[in-house]
């Protein structure tokens, strides 16, 4: 474990770099947002925005910059990306995106799933914020449409209590009341579960109407909470929440079944 979470950090800041090292990717066009807009769709959905080859661009540097603190594994996986062809790489991340993991190559998919969310990361932030739609779907991004990994209960001003969905993808962030389901909606059944003796930051919220959970941090019990990688650092809830039966509702790009043998 303390190696996987070591490994993710040195794939964490291998994203920052390549973010900072960058230029924006093409943007949709001024009519493309202004009929999103007019909509309620997200201007950036994986689903109807074309890639610009600068995601594979900060893929490639990703891996050259991981390869280091890659055990052998890794370094299997890396090569397995690095042979894949242009169309079958566009492939993997169109799978990816979607949410179609079956017989996806799972240890390589966390490295292009750290890729993708760097260049919607960068996209997110090119837009204004009034370019964003109120999203006539609450439990989706209102700028790319994905589903949260966790949300956030904020201090502070007018954002005391607040509680804020945090993107799988793009790392936008969008206001939802608080004890209602992040996923079906419902105010019933909802209930809140943490380990014993661990981390009180961080809790599941889970739906006995949909069957699901979703991660909770809270800023009052630590300002420093940060949405993936207090995901990662916190499995065992993960696990917990599986022997009682809970679907996690929302994914999270960087870590899959074979990811924590990195």
């Amino acid at each position: 474990m303390a190696d996987f979470l070591r490994f993710m950090g040195h794939l964490a800041e291998a994203q920052q770099r390549t973010l900072d090292s960058q230029t924006t990717p093409v943007l949709p066009d001024a009519e493309q947002i202004r009929l999103c807009k007019a909509h309620g769709m997200p201007p950036l959905g994986t689903q109807t925005l074309q890639r610009d080859s600068s995601w594979r661009e900060g893929l490639n540097t990703i891996l050259e910059q991981v390869a280091g603190q890659a055990n052998a594994a890794t370094h299997a996986a890396i090569a397995r990306i690095q042979a894949l062809s242009e169309t079958h790489l566009e492939a993997f991340a169109d799978r990816l995106l979607s949410g179609d993991y079956a017989d996806l190559d799972l240890a390589a998919a966390p490295l292009i799933g750290a890729a993708l969310q760097v260049y919607w990361v960068r996209l997110a932030t090119a837009l204004e914020q009034g370019e964003f739609p109120r999203p006539d779907v609450h439990t989706l991004c209102p700028a790319c449409g994905s589903l949260p990994t966790a949300s956030v209960v904020r201090i502070g001003g007018a954002e005391q209590g607040l509680r804020y969905l945090h993107c799988s993808l793009c790392e936008s962030e969008w206001n939802m009341v608080r004890i209602k389901c992040s996923h079906c909606e419902s105010t019933k059944g909802i209930a809140y579960f943490s380990i014993e003796g661990g981390d009180d930051a961080v809790k599941a919220e889970v739906c006995d109407e949909c069957n699901s959970y979703l991660k909770i941090l809270y800023m009052e019990k630590n300002m420093a909470v940060d949405p993936i990688a207090d995901d990662l650092a916190s499995l065992a809830l993960d696990i917990l929440m599986d022997e009682a039966g809970y679907q996690r509702s929302g994914p999270s790009l960087l870590l899959f079944p074979t990811a924590q043998d990195a």
